[in-house]
């Protein structure tokens, strides 16, 4: 199931990649919501009556943190940012998770924690001093929205462990689709999506992975992760992040997008400094 995940989970950068090509960024991010909750709403039905009213404030920060807002920067980064790479950035949010919990609420550091953050953004400098094609530069600006993306996902995994530890996370996820599905699918509807999917050369194919990655990288992946997460525990299920960027770097090589000593220095650092940041939390 782990390996199944990351192979789902991997595969959405070379997905959000398709997409792009008919559909503008903000398209792309809301309506891989928007389809999203339409699936999510046979379960919302079930679960609605199980919704505590007090824990709507941290749901709304999980559904635009845990979802919205990484969904649209993920989409504006990779207008500029190979997907490949973008697999790579985003298994900094592990490190981003234990960070914020660290500054917000006061947790203490640890040696290990301390030289797993290190290399983490080692890694992620390396990436920064990359030329393609020998001249042009690292696109900074995109890579920072890319960046930004995973520290909302970093709000998002604290905002749970603090706030809604006691609810099923399917519950949450199903809620916070809920919430931020609307918004999206009204914002979509004002727009030429529906006419760029028969108008584009390209629209069908660029809609079909649109429906994959939200239908098989968004909705079933949140119900696989959680299964994953009762049949095994936290720590064995988040190691996902050590399989992603593999994945999303062998589909941006078949691609045709570069692969370099720095992309595999850059992934050895960042993945380095998870692996030393989850051998810790694990003991």
């Amino acid at each position: 199931m782990l390996f199944f995940l990351s192979l789902i989970w991997g595969s959405s950068f070379i997905l959000i990649k398709k997409a792009l090509i008919s559909f503008e960024p903000l398209q792309v991010g809301t309506a891989r919501i928007a389809i999203s909750f339409i699936a999510f709403i046979p379960l919302l039905i079930t679960q609605w009556s199980s919704i505590p009213r007090n824990k709507w404030l941290p749901l709304i920060v999980v559904g635009f943190c845990g979802s919205a807002l990484p969904a649209i920067l993920y989409a504006i980064g990779q207008t500029h940012i190979p997907s490949g790479i973008a697999g790579v950035l985003n298994s900094m949010t592990p490190i981003f998770t234990l960070l914020l919990a660290l500054v917000i609420f006061k947790q203490k550091f640890r040696n290990k924690q301390i030289l797993g953050i290190v290399l983490g953004f080692s890694g992620t400098v390396v990436l920064f001093f990359i030329k393609e094609d020998g001249n042009e530069v690292f696109a900074y600006f995109y890579a920072f929205l890319i960046i930004l993306a995973t520290i909302f996902y970093g709000i998002s995994a604290n905002t749970v462990k603090t706030y809604l530890t006691d609810l099923k996370p399917l519950v949450i996820s199903v809620v916070s689709f809920s919430i931020i599905g609307p918004l999206a699918l009204c914002y979509l509807l004002t727009t030429d999506f529906i006419q760029t999917i028969g108008s584009h050369p390209q629209g069908i194919q660029s809609f079909s992975a649109l429906i994959v990655l939200s239908l098989i990288g968004t909705f079933a992946a949140n119900i696989l992760f959680f299964k994953l997460i009762q049949i095994t525990d936290a720590v064995f299920s988040t190691s996902v992040s050590f399989l992603i960027p593999f994945v999303a770097l062998f589909w941006g090589f078949i691609d045709g997008e570069p692969l370099g000593l720095f992309h595999v220095l850059a992934l050895v650092l960042i993945l380095g400094g998870i692996f030393l940041i989850r051998k810790k939390e694990k003991r």
